[in-house]
């Protein structure tokens, strides 16, 4: 983002507020589409005005608010897996044998070592 121009570190931190806007609102059951246009009609008009003068503002909002994103986002899909593999009977760990998962069993012989393989 250092090397990107003023002009399009506006545009990102004006969309970045803009969806925690959205977000928020919506959590709040606030959200209206009139409402959500002015916000970004204002943050956009003014980040777009004094661009030149807080680019190293612009530049510490956007990589905040991208580690927040990206950080939910993580935490999104980790818990999303967790909770298909939880669904289907999947222990990744293989800590417990159940006869209801979906887990291949191995079996040993005298000479041959393992007959199944995964």
């Amino acid at each position: 983002m250092e090397l990107s121009s003023p002009r399009f570190k506006a545009l990102a931190v004006t969309a970045g507020i803009s969806f925690w806007f959205f977000i928020i609102s919506s959590a709040a059951d606030l959200f209206t589409i009139e409402i959500m246009l002015f916000v970004i009609a204002g943050i956009g008009i003014i980040t777009q005005i004094f661009a030149s003068k807080i680019s190293k503002v612009l530049d510490v909002f956007a990589i905040v608010n991208t580690k927040i994103f990206l950080g939910l986002l993580f935490i999104f899909v980790i818990s999303l897996y967790g909770i298909i593999f939880k669904i289907l009977k999947i222990d990744i760990l293989r800590l417990e044998r159940k006869n209801n998962t979906y887990w291949l069993e191995t079996e040993e012989s005298d000479s041959k070592g393992v007959v199944k393989q995964y």
